[in-house]
């Protein structure tokens, strides 16, 4: 049964991230608030958590995970990026885009894309998200809470506590989140290609 957290949405009580980033260093799935919808996330190297999030939604090795990140410096260790990508990242970040890009040897080879080796990264715009990121001092390894068949993701941390109580470790509720996932961008060709139109404006992309 899954641990229920209801976390203040600006100003997030101290000891419950705490919990939290203990409970994930631990080897638990969260299902987690963000600037975009709710997402499942766990450790980067937990391997049984990226088997879990694989089956709650149904996802093959062609699908691009995302490593949530606090900051430019969690987020270039992980990704090889060049000045003009650089800018152009900097420039819409924080916010609701997640960049493909092609991953350094610091990121597990499970994670990548099988053919292409790139991954997913992102720095969300979420008081929640960035004290949990900050008390972990790591990125999270995410998914979108899209469940298989489902139109829209969930948006209320009661109804995920209710429909995947035996399926994660923990629910942080910080109230409603949006039903728009993330924007995608992928550099991984150089040039920006807009995957996916969700909460972030694509204007300076386009």
């Amino acid at each position: 049964m899954a641990k229920y957290f209801d976390v203040h949405p600006e100003n997030p009580q101290q000891r419950t991230i705490g919990s939290v980033a203990d409970s994930i260093r631990s080897g638990a799935l969260v299902a987690y608030p963000t600037d975009s919808c709710y997402a499942l996330g766990c450790q980067l190297g937990n391997r049984d958590g990226l088997a879990r999030i694989r089956s709650i939604r149904n996802l093959d090795d062609r699908h691009h995970f995302t490593l949530v990140c606090q900051d430019f410096a969690q987020l270039g260790q992980l990704v090889q990026i060049d000045n003009d990508v650089f800018r152009a990242i900097k420039a819409s970040t924080p916010g609701s885009y997640t960049f493909i890009l092609p991953a350094t040897k610091e990121v597990p080879r499970q994670l990548l894309h099988p053919k292409k080796k790139t991954v997913g990264v992102r720095i969300p715009d979420h008081a929640v998200t960035q004290a949990l990121l900050a008390e972990l001092g790591e990125p999270l390894l995410s998914s979108t809470l899209l469940l298989p068949d489902e139109p829209e993701p969930l948006t209320q941390g009661w109804e995920i506590k209710e429909r995947l109580d035996y399926l994660v470790d923990i629910v942080v509720d910080s109230g409603e989140c949006g039903t728009e996932p993330t924007t995608v961008i992928d550099f991984s060709g150089g040039e920006a290609e807009i995957v996916r139109r969700g909460a972030g404006d694509t204007t300076r992309f386009e």
